[in-house]
């Protein structure tokens, strides 16, 4: 099948209006659904925005592929569009996007199409096949430029010839596996091919696993590049030299890659998916740790955030509403409190362990990690002990692979359904019980007199850090510290901290929103475009809305957004105001605890601040 079977004169827009990100996904998908080649249109537009949640699809040097697998698609296609003047589409250099294939996969595409798809995502590596695109006048000239490169490429194929030296292997990934997967596979082959070293790709797509990795090849190779956003097998690398990136890193740095490889500058891999050492920029200690928190974090927080809005909409009937011997009894109120607290929040604690675990240890340790995660909750240890828990199972397990590797191989099999298991929620479970649970009950005990205790002044100056705190990077390590630390504060009953951490997250987006409608000479077209969705941003609690402002003028906006949101971080505490749900933004202002008339007031009076002093700061744009 050619790619022409998919794009046709119909799917082709040869001069987008568009001018942001979300008015190009909406662009294109319009072009498909009028092809017919969608049978619902808001579903597949949902499953591109939750592909680009995962990552942004804008691969940088002018290109983007949102792409989605859904059974949304009626059949098959791609919509092509391009900008001259380019439009800004959150792309990883940052420089606006001119080129867009749209890829709308069937849930039940064959390989076929899947691997149509996968090839035009490598077409896109050649400069000269991009400059032809770009310079195409008409749908017939697009289409003859991609009938020439396949062309091209099967008559490459059919005399390449063999490169000399050691092998390299890579694995690439992609949580959809049918774009990014194939651009790295693609690009770091023709590098390859460019610096004659041999190489071979596995792909982990949509299809499946392709050019799988043999023993043998592992065996002989030099090093091995992971590039994947998801996880893939990796306990088969043991022993070797490898590389491990985000995919992206595939498709934009594949020489760097391969050079390092081929110097063997890369940590020998474990079994247990740890390093051996640090790698040579000595961040791998760091970014690991953040790397198997932030895992344990994202897969806790549906339940914390759904359990907590449950229990905080059960408070709408009364504070006492939901037990039965109170005179405010509501069944409601007791169903939405069994239910969020009973249950979704019970289990915050054990998933972020056992997430954590998984993490460090791959699949061996999410069973430990669970269980001591249940432990802390139920010993009265929180928040704190499930962090301990994750990393003490986690660790527990890495060291039980190593204690195992000289058993005999005969007994591989029974390792990970019954040794790991048995040894690591039992060695877990000890520490736990008898080193670990009651000293950390103690310290949260002692954190919440505390924080009971502060005065006026305490709490302002807690306020204030840390909504100053969510604005600083906007999604980055020190926002998430401060996150993390108000869920472990709702968990511990203390609700202000969290109040101050919301408002301090909804002011960056919001104050930028505000500063694009009031100084509209300060920014450019793309930018007051982009400010109108900071609105809804801002008010559900994505502080990420405010980033692209802040990386085009760091200097100005992120003092801007600090000190907005530390006024509102602040206020909150002065008002006294207190919020058990962690998330919702807007949708949980009316069950805070205080005046959520005095809430929005602060939200307001921090994202004001930002406003005027961006619009103070910044110089006027140059459209």
């Amino acid at each position: 099948m050619k790619i022409t079977d998919l794009l046709t004169r119909d799917t082709i827009i040869l001069d987008l209006r568009a001018g942001t990100k979300s008015a190009v996904i909406d662009e294109l998908i319009e072009i498909l659904h009028n092809s017919g080649k969608l049978k619902d249109k808001e579903g597949y537009k949902k499953a591109i925005l939750a592909r680009e949640e995962q990552s942004t699809t804008g691969i940088g040097e002018g290109i983007a592929i949102p792409h989605a697998k859904t059974n949304a698609v009626a059949e098959p296609a791609i919509a092509f569009g391009r900008s001259r003047q380019g439009a800004d589409y959150e792309s990883l250099d940052g420089q606006p996007a001119h080129l867009f294939f749209m890829i709308a996969a069937s849930e039940g595409a064959n390989n076929e199409h899947l691997q149509t798809l996968s090839r035009l995502s490598g077409f896109l590596m050649d400069p000269a096949f991009k400059k032809k695109l770009e310079d195409a006048g008409t749908e017939d000239e697009i289409l003859s430029a991609i009938n020439e490169k396949e062309k091209e490429m099967e008559e490459e194929e059919a005399s390449e010839p063999a490169a000399s030296g050691k092998m390299i292997l890579a694995v690439t990934a992609c949580p959809t596996g049918i774009a990014h997967t194939y651009m790295a596979a693609d690009a770091l082959k023709a590098k390859a091919k460019e610096m004659n070293v041999p190489i071979k790709v596995e792909t982990n797509g949509s299809g499946g696993i392709k050019n799988a990795l043999t023993e043998e090849e592992i065996a002989e190779a030099a090093a091995i590049i992971v590039a994947a956003d998801k996880q893939v097998e990796m306990d088969r690398f043991a022993g070797k030299h490898v590389i491990q990136v985000p995919v992206a890193q595939g498709i934009r740095k594949p020489q760097e890659l391969i050079q390092k490889a081929l110097d063997q500058d890369a940590p020998i891999f474990k079994a247990s998916g740890e390093p051996q050492k640090k790698s040579a920029e000595g961040k791998s200690g760091r970014s690991g740790f953040y790397k198997h928190l932030m895992s344990g974090v994202s897969n806790m927080l549906p339940f914390v955030v759904g359990g907590g809005i449950l229990i905080a909409l059960s408070f709408v009937f009364g504070i006492n509403a939901a037990d039965p011997k109170d005179p405010s009894y509501h069944p409601i109120a007791e169903a939405l409190s069994t239910i969020g607290g009973g249950n979704a929040f019970y289990l915050m604690i054990p998933v972020l362990a056992g997430f954590i675990a998984m993490s460090i240890a791959d699949r061996p340790g999410f069973a430990p990690g669970m269980v001591g995660g249940l432990m802390a909750a139920t010993g009265g240890a929180g928040f704190l002990g499930g962090l301990i828990a994750g990393f003490l199972a986690g660790y527990l397990v890495v060291g039980l692979k190593k204690a195992f590797n000289g058993l005999p191989a005969s007994l591989e099999g029974i390792k990970p359904v019954l040794l790991y298991p048995l040894f690591g929620i039992l060695l877990t479970g000890l520490i736990m019980m008898f080193v670990v649970v009651e000293p950390v009950k103690a310290i949260n005990d002692g954190l919440t007199v505390w924080l009971k205790g502060m005065g006026t002044g305490n709490l302002v100056l807690l306020g204030l850090i840390l909504g100053g705190m969510m604005a600083v990077d906007m999604g980055g390590p020190i926002n998430k510290a401060a996150f993390t630390f108000g869920i472990a504060m709702i968990d511990a009953g203390n609700f202000a901290p969290h109040a101050a951490i919301m408002a301090g997250g909804m002011v960056p987006p919001l104050g930028l929103a505000l500063s694009t409608t009031f100084f509209k000479k300060k920014f450019t077209k793309a930018e007051r475009e982009a400010g109108k969705t900071n609105y809804v941003m801002g008010a559900t609690f994505i502080t990420e809305g405010a980033i692209p402002f802040a990386a085009s003028d760091p200097a100005r906006v992120i003092p801007a957004a600090v000190i907005g949101s530390a006024a509102a971080g602040a206020l909150t505490m002065i008002f006294g105001i207190g919020l058990r749900a962690p998330h919702g933004g807007a949708f949980v202002i009316p069950i805070v605890d205080g005046n959520p008339l005095l809430y929005i007031a602060a939200i307001l009076t921090g994202s004001v601040i930002t406003a005027v002093m961006v619009g103070i700061l910044k110089k006027d744009a140059k459209e």
